[in-house]
């Protein structure tokens, strides 16, 4: 390619072609389902869109973004909400308009990916792992759910990139303003997901680098940062969420809490359970990417001379940790480690592919292979999740609240586990029934919903505590999505109990 410009030039044409016919797929048929019978089952789907969205759609369906008693994750995590309210200041609640944005900010860390490659490595290899993040059928699936994961992913991308750059400022002014960039990013993070704190390690790495060789800049650095970020969290903590959120605040982590292994053995296999979950992304991917990293330790020793390869690494290795003592191995997290593995693989190979005896250039046709096969199915199997969509539960969200519409009930409140879902996708008020500081007896007794909807079958906890306060009537079911345990919809009329009648079940 060195020696024959043309062919580089049409190659990485075709590459910058291929890549933007693949992102443009991603906002295909936005309303459609999460894809049926796809490898990847992740309740994300049933519930996180309208969860992790619910203050600016119940601003607009409600008249206020905080709904007391109820789950208001926003309290902890204000970012994305802030961006759909200002999003459905424009459309209104819309899920597809809440799904484009998330794919559009997928789309700005694929061109990351590219900028971030590209300061260490030649154009073919920051195309390459442009192409592969855009082919991604995992990344396809995930990055179309209106979650969080995505803008974690991009603000984390960007930090980098400002870490990076951070050597090529021309003044101490250029220094100063790159530094509070990502000192603010790094507050941003954590007002995105709380769990990006599992990423401060990477970007400390790449300040550390770039200072390093003068102690005090280093720590001006690192003081500056640490302000940057901390400063507008405490503000946004101490004037506005303690004085009057701080109990929503602390439900958000005492509800995500699971139960923790409780023996040496039983930690070992939490975490290589949570390792071997990077099979989800991609298991060809990720066998060339792990043979690449063992093979730099032997052959090409100076990849770990990388700082955007190191910072990758310890990015990987700190979300898996967090996963791993989470121990709830859910597909969607994975797409945060993605990211850096993608560029592990491509730095590793362009630095294995930089030898000239026989034996790595062999070695880096089978990396090469491999990442061939696994472009050819995951552009396959992204294609065919493209154009084969499924609207069952849009279909099925659609119909419940024609129903409810269509027969008249006291109150059009809907009670369920999925109900943010549902109204960002028609509209309906719902609370949830799983989630909130009021337990489910109390929440009930405050809004009075005149509708519940659960999956497949009732829970009997649930159902007992209705049962103080209400009679259940099923009226209608809806299929929907593929999960066997999931897969329908019940809605049930509530009708409240005569006075008598509740102060006998109480």
């Amino acid at each position: 390619m060195k020696q024959n410009p043309t062919a580089a030039r049409a190659a990485s044409l075709v590459a910058i072609a291929f890549v933007a016919i693949l992102l443009a797929v991603h906002f295909v048929h936005p309303r459609a389902d999460f894809p049926n019978f796809s490898p990847w089952m992740d309740y994300a789907k049933y519930t996180d869109e309208g969860w992790y969205g619910n203050a600016a759609i119940a601003y607009f369906v409600r008249g206020g973004w905080y709904v007391p008693g109820d789950f208001n994750p926003a309290v902890a995590l204000p970012v994305w909400p802030f961006l759909e309210w200002i999003l459905f200041h424009f459309t209104g609640v819309s899920l597809m308009s809440a799904r484009i944005l998330a794919v559009a900010i997928f789309v700005g860390s694929v061109a990351l990916t590219y900028l971030l490659v590209k300061t260490e490595a030649p154009r073919w290899a920051a195309l390459l792992a442009a192409v592969i993040a855009a082919s991604n059928a995992f990344l396809y699936c995930f990055s179309r759910l209106a979650i969080l994961e995505p803008l974690l992913i991009f603000l984390g991308l960007l930090s980098w990139l400002l870490a990076l750059l951070l050597p090529r400022t021309r003044s101490s002014r250029q220094r100063i303003t790159v530094l509070v960039a990502i000192g603010i990013l790094l507050c941003l993070m954590v007002l995105t997901k709380t769990t990006a704190i599992f990423l401060f390690p990477a970007v400390a790495y790449l300040l550390w680098r770039s200072q390093r060789h003068d102690r005090r800049s280093l720590f001006s650095a690192v003081t500056l940062v640490g302000l940057a970020a901390a400063i507008p969290w405490g503000l946004y903590y101490f004037f506005l969420v303690r004085p009057h959120y701080l109990d929503d605040y602390h439900y958000l982590f005492t509800a995500n809490v699971y139960p923790q292994p409780t023996t040496a053995s039983g930690w070992f296999m939490a975490l290589w359970y949570a390792v071997h979950g990077t099979s989800w992304v991609d298991p060809k991917l990720v066998t060339v990417t792990t043979g690449l990293v063992v093979l730099s330790v032997f052959l090409f020793r100076s990849v770990w001379r990388s700082p955007l390869f190191v910072a990758s690494f310890l990015a990987s290795a700190s979300y898996l940790g967090f996963i791993g003592f989470h121990n709830n191995m859910q597909p969607r997290y994975y797409q945060v480690v993605a990211f850096p593995l993608i560029i592990m693989t491509v730095l590793a190979l362009h630095r294995l592919a930089s030898g000239l005896d026989w034996a790595r250039r062999a070695l880096t046709a089978i990396a090469a292979l491999g990442i061939a096969v696994s472009l050819f199915i995951n552009t396959h199997e992204t294609l065919w999740f493209a154009f084969h969509p499924q609207y069952t539960f849009v279909n099925a969200a659609e119909g419940l609240t024609r129903y409810v519409d269509q027969h008249p009930n006291r109150n059009r409140l809907l009670l369920s586990i999925s109900g943010s879902d549902i109204a960002l996708i028609t509209g309906l008020p719902a609370i949830c029934d799983d989630f909130g500081t009021l337990d489910l007896p109390a929440r009930i007794r405050k809004y009075q919903p005149g509708w519940y909807a659960a999956w497949n079958e009732l829970d009997p906890g649930t159902l007992e505590d209705l049962q103080t306060q209400f009679r259940l009537t099923e009226v209608a079911n809806f299929p929907a999505y593929d999960d066997e345990d999931r897969n329908d919809l019940i809605l049930y009329k509530l009708t409240p109990l005569k006075d008598s009648d509740a102060k006998r079940r109480f």
